[in-house]
C-alpha cells in the first residue's frame, strides 16, 4: 500500500516545480472572456509543461490553463488524438 501512496507522490511532484505555484492562481483560471495571455506566457518557459498537458488530458481538466492550453484547445487535441 505505501507503493501506491510513493507512486502518487511521485507522479504529482511535477506540481511543486510547476512556474504557475508561484503566480497568481487566477491568471490560470481566468472568468469567461478574460484573458489567458499571462497564464500561457508563463507556460511556455516552465519546464514541467508536458507532465501538466499530459495530466489535464488524462484527468479531463475542463477549466484553466494547464500545460500552456486553454479548455478548448485542449478538446480539439484530444479529438485530433481520437
Amino acid at each position: 500500500m505505501e507503493d501506491i501512496f510513493q507512486a502518487d507522490a511521485e507522479e504529482m511532484g511535477w506540481q511543486d516545480r510547476a512556474l504557475c505555484a508561484q503566480t497568481d492562481p487566477e491568471a490560470f483560471f481566468p472568468e469567461k472572456g478574460g484573458s489567458t495571455r499571462e497564464a500561457k506566457r508563463v507556460c511556455l518557459t516552465c519546464d514541467v509543461r508536458g507532465e501538466c498537458l499530459e495530466y489535464a488530458l488524462e484527468n479531463d481538466e475542463r477549466f484553466g490553463i494547464w500545460g500552456g492550453l486553454s479548455e478548448r484547445e485542449r478538446r480539439k487535441l484530444k479529438k485530433r488524438a481520437i
